[in-house]
C-alpha cells in the first residue's frame, strides 16, 4: 500500500513537470525503493523510462541517457 501510494505521488510530480504518454525519462539516483515507485509512475504514463544509479561515471552516464 505504501508503494502504491508513492507511485502515485510520484506520477503527480511528473505529471505537474509535463510528462505524458511517449516521453522520456531518465531516473537518476541511488539504489532505494524509491527507485522502483518512480519506475512505476513512469510505467503508469507510457513514458519511456531508463534507470541510472548514481555509482556510474561521467562517461557511462552521458552514454546511458544518449542511448
Amino acid at each position: 500500500r505504501e508503494l502504491l501510494e508513492l507511485m502515485y505521488h510520484l506520477g503527480n510530480a511528473l505529471k505537474w513537470q509535463g510528462v505524458k504518454q511517449g516521453d522520456r525519462v531518465t531516473i537518476y539516483m541511488p539504489p532505494c525503493p524509491l527507485v522502483v515507485a518512480s519506475m512505476l509512475a513512469c510505467a503508469r504514463f507510457g513514458a519511456v523510462h531508463a534507470l541510472v544509479i548514481t555509482s556510474f561515471s561521467a562517461e557511462s552516464l552521458a552514454d546511458r541517457i544518449w542511448d
